[in-house]
Parts: C-alpha cells; structure tokens; sequence
C-alpha cells in the first residue's frame, strides 16, 4: 500500500531529527558528557520533541500498518521532554540514542 505524501513527509522530518541526533551525540562516549554540554543536550531533547509531534501527524492508518514500531511510547517520550524538561533522565536518553533510534531508523528506512 503506497505511503500518503503527508506521513512522507512526517517520516522525512523524523529521519532528519534521527540523524541531527546521531550528529549532536556522536563525539560523546557517556550521558554525563552529553548532559555537560548544555547546547547539545537542548538540541537532542528538543529534537525529541520533534520526532515525537510528526509521530503525532502520522495518520492513524499508517501506524496501523506499521505497528513494529511503539508510536505512542515515541510521543509519550516527547511528553516528558516537554512537560518534565527539568526531570529528564540523561541515562534514559542516552540509552534511547544507543538503543532505540538506530532501529526506528531502519524501520522507517525500509518504508520510505
């Protein structure tokens, strides 16, 4: 079933926010690092936050059919990013850089 152009597009943005993540992270080698620079730190959070509202655009539909991947855990990230912004677990987000990313990324590669 081909893909609506709009959830494309949401997953274009997704992968973009992916990959400036990989970029921002990708000479630190732990969280303390990472939290330590406050300017990459608010950049990874808030792009975050961005993958979290173009999961929020996916149609319905789309997710549906691609059920692999936990959307709601994805936007409910980005709900604590920024409702808790002050409460956040650098740990947790490093572990969502090392873990979870690379495979939304391959996922959403494949579909694209």
């Amino acid at each position: 079933m081909p893909i609506k152009q709009k959830d494309k597009n949401c997953l274009q943005n997704i992968l973009d926010s992916i990959n400036k993540i990989s970029n921002y992270t990708q000479h630190f080698r732990s969280a303390d690092e990472l939290y330590n620079d406050d300017k990459s730190f608010d950049a990874v959070l808030m792009n975050f936050v961005i993958i979290g509202e173009m999961v929020a655009k996916l149609s319905e539909e789309f997710k549906e059919n691609n059920s692999k991947v936990d959307w709601s855990n994805i936007k409910g990230f980005r709900n604590i990013i920024a409702h808790q912004y002050f409460g956040i677990d650098a740990e947790e987000v490093w572990g969502i850089i090392l873990n979870e990313l690379p495979i939304l990324k391959r996922e959403l590669e494949k579909v694209i």
